[in-house]
């Protein structure tokens, strides 16, 4: 343990050449909400706005290092590891070759191509990551390059260890409590590792409720390979957690790994980024979204939670705040079955309280020769408005339908 204390520290002076320590800043709106002495540990403010450039760039030093002739460096990924890799690759004047899904976003593929410039190669294949990643691990049989695992590799998780490095340093003592994100485990075994060497701290680690690989690991013993994913928040979004990243958090109390709503990160992003003015893509929100869940056991303590990226794509911002006003009961949606008389449409519009505003509004067939079927989405202030709206519709004989939470019908009509 103590060599991997000096190797990380190692790692975190070697980081330097690229850019300083992210802040640590102590969150005053967090820190008077929960009662607690909150710090965000700003990993969204790196060149390439994510954590991903330190693992990369250690382990393409340390490759570098032992084979100096060593020219070609390969990785798939579709965001945040792309963009670490081809920043690195331009540092080192190496060549890169990036592997992505077809499907991966334009806006994704320009800002690798813009960190890499001529020194990397972006190469589309697959529409899914996993064609995309047996792609890039053949061409490395074929051509001699070296594979850049996003995670699963020791010089990696030594290089997300430099966050640890930084933040104590930074903070000048040990935390009680530090929130960590997790997908594959790079991050979190590499922080836990070192500061666990240098005193008493404790962890949370919180995963996307659609991408629970730690949990399901340390139920089953081992890695296991989740049946479903939930891509939402695609920096976290992992089916299977690291064998080498695993090893390291094996030991972890179940108790101590939580599970964030994808709806309710929205709710996380959005209040950060209009009362902080802190743009987090959906990974990099875990950790602060995790917050309400622990209020009662961080009162009066220090807490550093890492916001892991800030990589968001501003034309996903009307799904945030869709799904963000659906989680805080703000929005509904529901089909409601109307009668095909005069002023019938009028009745319902008169039932709408002064906060409510129709979003919505589609027949969507005529079910009966005296009723039509009606699409409706409503917004308001407060969810209380909604019960009382739904009082109002039964006692008027309304039929309707809430799918707000229904995947399948809301996904279909909505």
């Amino acid at each position: 343990m103590t060599d991997f204390s000096q190797s990380a520290r190692s790692a975190t002076e070697a980081l330097r050449v690229l850019f300083d320590p992210t802040p640590l800043q102590r969150n005053d709106h967090l820190s008077r909400r929960f009662q607690a002495d909150i710090w965000l540990k700003r990993e969204d403010l790196t060149p390439v706005r994510s954590y991903k450039l330190r693992g990369a760039f250690n382990a393409m030093r340390k490759v570098l290092a032992q084979r100096p002739g060593q020219a070609i460096f390969v990785c798939a990924s579709a965001g945040n590891h792309a963009q670490g890799v081809a920043f690195a690759c331009r540092h080192f004047g190496v060549h890169g070759v990036i592997y992505m899904p077809v499907t991966t976003p334009k806006q994704k593929i320009d800002k690798t191509r813009t960190f890499g410039g001529d020194h990397v190669e972006i190469r589309l294949t697959g529409d899914y990551f996993d064609q995309s990643l047996a792609a890039a691990q053949a061409f490395c049989a074929q051509s001699g390059g070296h594979f850049l695992s996003p995670f699963d590799d020791a010089d990696v998780i030594e290089g997300q260890a430099s966050v640890a490095v930084e933040l104590l340093e930074q903070l000048g003592q040990m935390p009680d409590l530090v929130v960590l994100p997790v997908g594959g485990g790079g991050l979190a075994s590499g922080v836990r590792q070192y500061l666990s060497a240098q005193g008493d701290t404790d962890f949370r680690f919180v995963e996307p409720s659609g991408g629970i690989s730690l949990r399901a690991a340390l139920e089953a013993g081992a890695p296991v390979t989740l049946p479903k994913v939930d891509s939402f928040v695609d920096g976290a979004a992992v089916a299977r957690i690291g064998t080498q990243t695993f090893a390291h958090l094996a030991d972890v109390a179940p108790a101590h790994v939580l599970s964030a709503p994808e709806d309710r990160i929205c709710v996380t992003m959005l209040d950060m980024l209009n009362v902080e003015g802190i743009v987090l893509e959906p990974a990099g929100a875990l950790a602060v979204d995790a917050l309400p869940d622990l209020a009662a056991e961080i009162r009066g303590k220090t807490v550093v939670c890492v916001t892991s990226g800030g990589n968001f794509d501003f034309e996903r911002l009307p799904e945030v705040k869709e799904r963000a006003m659906r989680y805080s009961g703000l929005k509904k949606y529901f089909i409601l079955r109307l009668p095909q008389r005069p002023g019938a449409l009028r009745d319902f519009l008169e039932m709408l309280g002064p906060q409510d505003d129709i979003a919505r509004f589609e027949y969507l067939k005529k079910s009966a020769r005296n009723f039509g079927t009606v699409l409706i989405g409503i917004e308001t202030v407060e969810a209380e408005n909604f019960a009382r709206l739904f009082a109002r519709m039964e006692e008027a004989g309304f039929v309707y339908r809430d799918i707000t939470l229904d995947e399948t019908l809301s996904g279909f009509l909505v």
